[in-house]
């Protein structure tokens, strides 16, 4: 038989190849390593990204960029060809704050306010100087609401104030901002094409917009929503200065209004205004550089899943994107989690055969966390069991009906 693992991260405990791999043992375990297994860790366009790039062929890269409070932090890439992907989480992350930037453990005001994108914008020159000229963005899990400003800046831009000093970092400094001098930019940027792997169609500003949705996750109070909302609109409003036609048309007040503008603290509206980026949805990008449609022939089965299996999951995440693509192909598809809260009838209207679950082996969640290794193991091995039996039973079937 053969199977393959498809799933997303179990976010919080493990990474989608190591989900893969003790999925794995325990499928062979149960089935005395007879299987055929081909692991391709998938993703959503955020976090996770990285990993299904490298198992699917991408070359991980590495470079020294300023994280989001601008420490240097050691980010990772892929390169395959001329092709790269950068998950901006590496670099501009909400998990790179450090100690100091946060409060009783969460992200504090003050880092809500001067976060940065830069990172994310440094790497992508190290992606050019590899020699990449198609560049997928996978956005999520950001600590900036700067609105990519610190990205165009990582790729030589200079953000001005009225006396011409360059602006600190950080979505508030933009309420001072002046004028954006574009004359040391990148290049190269001119003969790239850049993906933004992002399924959020938030605008850059107003209720729906990068501050008010996604701020509060960063440590922005409510005045500080107000206060990195405003300035978002002065960073629109400059921009449009400096590119486009005046008037309504002009493409940076466009951006600012186009679905995914509000993605990982604006990082949308740059790459769209400026970067000229196509956006789609994260699964259909990982999906496409994983080859997983293709790589599916002559599959028996095909396991996918994440860490909560929920309503939010219906609406596009990776299982669900893995379970259409084995639908074209015709190949079953049975999903493992840590949790889950759909029913049955949800669950195979979504294309699952059956559903796992971590908390059907224990019931306390946070073990299911901590202990996700070896429950994922226990499932892996229950699931090679019920195949087995299944199996038995139609070839039982099938004696019958022709009266051997």
């Amino acid at each position: 038989m053969r199977i393959v693992i498809a799933p997303d991260k179990f976010k919080g405990s493990l990474a989608a190849p190591e989900v893969c791999s003790h999925l794995e043992k325990g499928l062979q375990r149960g089935a005395g390593g007879n299987l055929e297994v081909l692991r391709i860790p998938v993703a959503d366009g955020g976090e996770g990204t990285l990993d299904a790039a490298v198992g699917s062929g991408f070359t991980r890269r590495s470079a020294v960029v300023a994280g989001p409070t601008g420490e240097p932090v050691t980010a990772d890439f892929a390169v395959r060809g001329n092709e790269a992907v950068i998950e901006m989480a590496a670099a501009s992350g909400l998990a790179l704050l450090p100690a100091g930037a946060l409060v009783g453990g969460r992200p504090g005001p003050a880092a809500a306010r001067t976060a940065s994108s830069l990172g994310t914008g440094q790497l992508i020159r190290a992606a050019l100087d590899s020699g990449c000229n198609r560049i997928i963005l996978g956005v999520g899990g950001s600590a900036n609401t700067d609105g990519g400003a610190g990205l165009l800046q990582g790729l030589g831009a200079r953000f001005l104030d009225p006396e011409g000093n360059e602006l600190p970092a950080g979505g508030a400094a933009l309420a001072r901002l002046d004028r954006i001098d574009f004359s040391g930019f990148e290049p190269r940027l001119k003969d790239t094409r850049f993906v933004l792997a992002s399924d959020v169609d938030n605008p850059l500003l107003g209720a729906q917009g990068a501050a008010a949705i996604f701020g509060p996750q960063k440590g922005a109070a409510q005045q500080d929503v107000e206060l990195l909302d405003a300035a978002l609109a002065r960073f629109v409003e400059v921009l449009a200065r400096e590119i486009g036609s005046e008037g309504p048309n002009n493409r940076a007040r466009k951006a600012a209004e186009a679905p995914g503008a509000g993605a990982a603290g604006g990082i949308g509206y740059a790459a769209i205004a400026v970067l000229a980026a196509t956006r789609r949805p994260g699964i259909d990008v990982v999906l496409e550089f994983t080859d997983l449609e293709q790589r599916l022939a002559g599959a028996d089965l095909v396991i996918t899943g994440e860490g909560s299996l929920d309503e939010q999951s219906l609406l596009g995440k990776t299982p669900i994107g893995v379970a259409r693509a084995a639908a074209a192909q015709g190949v079953p598809v049975i999903a493992v989690c840590g949790r889950t809260t759909l029913d049955p009838g949800q669950a195979a209207k979504a294309g699952f055969e059956d559903v796992y679950a971590l908390t059907e082996l224990e019931s306390n969640v946070n073990r299911c966390i901590t202990e996700a290794a070896q429950l994922l193991e226990q499932l892996g091995t229950q699931i090679s069991g019920r195949l087995a039996a299944n199996t038995l039973a139609r070839t039982a079937t099938t004696k019958e009906d022709l009266h051997v």
